[in-house]
């Protein structure tokens, strides 16, 4: 592994919050020197000038569909690798939401052998909570955690037996393990394709109360409260659930919340006509949920940011709003549509960095995710001012389910490292 040296970059450090003119020395794939000011490169080592572009870790992104095994053709760990690569996202954790569900340690070693031969980024698999996802019997959490579990979670099947999922939260706890929830009550929520309110009555669509999210995640902190166990609301998006979220967090319970990008980015009325291309799950919100989204990632209330990434075919979304399928590519996007928000001077570099890098680092228990020496050298090089138009077929997704195509974007990846070797440069 040879040693390479980035230099006249602006570094974003996540940690210390701030934004310098800097360099790194990247010895054995880690950081193994950090510089402030213009330095010049050193004699005998490689050297990339980063010509005064931002240079930051790489996106560990929570919550990854990938279609192996079972739905190859939506999306496979070769396609998702070249995505991640391509959007900055150095590390992905994958959901177990596939055919069949990953909860067995067979399922979870053959996903992860798969990812090691196919993707260029570093690939985490979560593992299912209960078998097959059905909420009524608890996996193995022992056993899959020693197969390479990073957490456990059933996504978007919400365990509805308090009984079934209290236990499973107590054993997770009795072991350390991460248990990562979707807050929605499940029967408001069946469904439902869009937000209640006006503009749905409008469009004559099933929808959902912003309650159905709160009710849910009272019944979840209330399991983890009593149970103590190491907790992870995947995608908050509405401002009524943020009250019980800041209680809990002051009530010293191990919780955490994360947001999907296009929640941060989109709301309910980009539904426009009926473009199926914007039904993700949780609905979109109305522009005001939004923007107490944006608030609480600004004031590190919601700590994590994610794509959110689902794949979907052309045969899943084009069908009436109602029947088609939920969810979006988001693994390339999720960069520049995050940097809206620096634009916009809604949040700065640093604290977006600590909801894209840091914290979700932090919380798998990684050590990557952060500038500093000895950490992974996994590190985004993006030019914050590029603009272009975004055309979903240029996307190296196998799925093109995106809402941004055709949209103006501000903000390109030039360069991807993985433990200090360059995983995707920009032509």
């Amino acid at each position: 592994m040879s040693d390479l040296f980035l230099h006249n970059a602006r570094l974003i450090d996540p940690d210390a919050k701030t934004e310098t003119l800097g360099a790194l020395t990247i010895r054995n794939g880690k950081i193994a020197e950090i510089h402030s000011g213009d330095v010049k490169p050193p004699e005998g080592i490689e050297a990339i000038d980063c010509d005064g572009k931002h240079l930051a870790p790489g996106i560990v992104d929570i919550g990854v569909k990938i279609g192996e095994p079972g739905e190859r053709h939506k999306e496979s760990f070769r396609t998702a690798g070249a995505a991640a690569a391509a959007g900055g996202v150095t590390t992905m954790a994958t959901r177990p939401d596939t055919i069949p569900a990953l909860d067995s340690p067979e399922t979870l070693e053959f996903v992860a052998r798969r990812a090691n031969e196919a993707a260029p980024v570093n690939v985490l698999p979560m593992a299912a909570l209960t078998k097959g996802r059905n909420g009524a019997e608890m996996v193995e959490i022992g056993f899959m955690r020693d197969a390479g579990a990073i957490a456990f979670s059933d996504c978007d099947n919400v365990i509805t037996d308090n009984k079934v999922f209290s236990r499973a939260l107590t054993y997770a706890r009795s072991l350390g393990a991460l248990v990562i929830a979707h807050p929605q009550d499940p029967i408001l929520s069946k469904g439902a394709a869009v937000t209640s309110g006006k503009f749905a009555s409008l469009r004559g669509l099933p929808a959902v109360s912003p309650m159905a999210e709160r009710m849910g995640l009272e019944r979840d902190l209330a399991l983890v409260e009593l149970t103590g166990a190491r907790y992870h609301a995947d995608t908050l998006s509405t401002a009524a659930a943020l009250p019980a979220l800041r209680r809990a967090k002051e009530s010293g319970l191990d919780v955490t919340a994360g947001v999907s990008i296009h929640h941060l980015t989109l709301n309910e009325f980009d539904v426009g006509d009926y473009r199926t291309f914007f039904k993700v799950k949780p609905p979109l919100r109305s522009e005001d949920d939004r923007l107490a989204m944006v608030d609480a990632v600004a004031s590190g209330l919601i700590d994590i940011i994610s794509s959110m990434h689902t794949p979907q075919d052309e045969e899943s979304k084009r069908l009436p709003f109602q029947e088609a399928a939920s969810g979006a590519v988001a693994l390339e996007t999720l960069l520049p549509a995050a940097l809206r928000l620096v634009h916009a001077e809604l949040i700065d570099l640093p604290t977006l960095w600590a909801a894209l890098s840091l914290n979700p680092a932090n919380r798998l228990g990684l050590a990557s995710g952060r500038l500093a020496e000895n950490a992974p050298a996994d590190l985004v090089l993006f030019d914050l001012n590029a603009p272009f138009v975004l055309d979903r077929f240029s996307l190296k997704s196998k799925s093109k389910n995106t809402p941004f195509d055709g949209q103006r974007m501000q903000g390109k990846v030039r360069a991807t490292f993985v433990a200090g070797k360059q995983v995707y440069g920009a032509d």
